[in-house]
């Protein structure tokens, strides 16, 4: 099931002409520079922004088309901003309770009775904040702050839930910290997930879905692995673009501590992780961290050379420098050449290759 989004006008001097589709469970970025209508796409979900034309439903409830336009807080929705806003003069629990109260205010008595404590005590459980429950907003770190408001957000029941950058005001060690409570949600929610960002490590740590916006316009939406290793989208040009990779855990070197992930295509050998035989992981394997050769490689520190054939050659923003898109079996790798080695390679779509991967991130 999807559902579908449209927006249509001029705030100030931005104009922003968006639409698209997204599933109706997962996480979806919206990934792009700043000013590029990330955050007004957002707001004008929220109700936050009315712009000439808008238009989306979900659950088979229109919150606004060419006649109707719900305010905000008859939408069932819950919003996460850069900064937590938690209520300074209100503890952890009671912090989290203004969501649950809010949502049993809204609901029928059935509703009511569903979104006991169970609901909260699971929450505070995935979210890590038993221990945190009694302090004040002031004696908790930025994740700290972030979840319990994630938390609130969520206690109010509702269809879908909006964050807007909720990392993008963190320190390095809190944005680690709270990165695997983030990573329970995308496995535990049933609802679907709207995340603001600019940041690639995010979209490929978090996202099942990509919209990637600039100047106000959708340039492209699909699922993350096929939409990450497009060559035509400005996000190639980032230093740290790369693909995304499902695999699982299929083998252990307990002598070296490696670990070999498989996917559909191949395996590629990673430093072990710690994880069961069967764990599902993401890989994230960069373009920089990708070269290609025209027979394998047996005398090399690079452990990972996987049969590839080229799909696509793209420039890269300098005219010393190539994309290179490959298929390994039905995934897409990307990687990051001069212009001077894809022509001594003689590079072009249908050639075969290998494709040696020098270093892959685990993210869980």
């Amino acid at each position: 099931m999807t559902l579908a989004a449209h927006f249509v006008g001029s705030k100030g001097s931005f104009t922003l002409d968006a639409r698209f589709s997204f599933p109706a469970r997962g996480v979806t970025a919206l990934f792009g520079p700043s000013g590029c209508g990330k955050t007004t796409l957002l707001r004008c979900i929220a109700g936050l922004n009315r712009l000439d034309f808008g238009r989306f439903e979900i659950g088979g409830e229109p919150w606004q088309n060419e006649r109707i336009f719900l305010a905000p807080h008859k939408r069932a929705l819950g919003y996460v901003f850069q900064d937590a806003n938690l209520f300074a003069h209100l503890s952890v629990r009671d912090n989290l309770l203004f969501g649950a109260t809010r949502a049993a205010r809204q609901n029928t008595q059935a509703d009511k009775t569903q979104a006991g404590p169970v609901d909260f005590d699971d929450l505070v459980a995935l979210l890590g904040l038993g221990h945190l429950l009694e302090r004040a907003p002031a004696n908790l770190s930025g994740g700290e702050r972030q979840r319990v408001a994630i938390g609130r957000a969520l206690l109010t029941r509702p269809k879908i839930l909006l964050m807007d950058e909720p990392l993008s005001a963190l320190d390095h060690a809190s944005k680690n910290e709270i990165m695997p409570y983030l990573e329970g949600l995308h496995d535990t929610l049933s609802i679907p997930i709207l995340y603001v960002t600019h940041a690639p490590e995010e979209v490929a740590r978090l996202a099942d879905h990509l919209v990637v916006l600039e100047q106000g316009r959708v340039l492209a939406s699909g699922p993350l692995t096929e939409t990450l290793a497009r060559l035509d989208l400005p996000i190639r040009h980032d230093d740290n673009a790369g693909v995304a990779i499902e695999a699982v855990i299929a083998e252990r070197d307990e002598h070296w501590h490696l670990t070999r992930a498989a996917f559909a295509g191949g395996s590629i050998w990673v430093r072990d992780p710690g994880l069961a035989i069967g764990h599902r992981v993401r890989l994230r394997v960069l373009a920089r961290d990708v070269s290609l050769a025209l027979q394998q490689n047996t005398n090399s520190s690079i452990m990972n050379s996987l049969a590839a054939t080229v799909t696509d050659i793209a420039a890269n923003g300098h005219p010393g420098v190539r994309l290179v898109r490959v298929d390994v079996g039905g995934t897409p790798l990307v990687a990051r050449l001069t212009a001077r080695s894809a022509h001594e390679l003689d590079l072009a779509p249908g050639k075969a290759v290998w494709a040696q991967i020098k270093s892959v991130a685990v993210l869980g």
